[in-house]
């Protein structure tokens, strides 16, 4: 099988989707035992985390200008719109 074969490509990403489920379930099960604060900050370090990915990997414009700061540059965004929203 070539890596670039149909097949290939969706086996990887049926994978990903199944592990993904799995790590979902495992995860509920745990953490439904934490108390909400435990809960919210694993949440709220999660949400830092993907929105740096993103950054990093999705907007490659804003990687090459601000290389080491492009995710914190999108998190510090995100977080103002948060904070907007709630204000009003």
């Amino acid at each position: 099988m070539s890596i670039g074969s149909t097949a290939y490509i969706f086996g990887v990403w049926g994978a990903i989707a199944i592990i993904s489920g799995i790590a979902a379930l495992l995860g509920y099960t745990l953490f439904s035992h934490f108390s909400q604060e435990v809960i919210a900050a694993t949440t709220a370090v999660a949400a830092g985390a993907i929105l740096a990915m993103i950054s990093d990997t999705m907007i490659p414009e804003a990687f090459e200008q601000a290389h080491d700061f492009a995710g914190l540059i999108l998190v510090l965004g995100f977080l103002a719109a948060f904070v907007l929203s709630k204000l009003a």
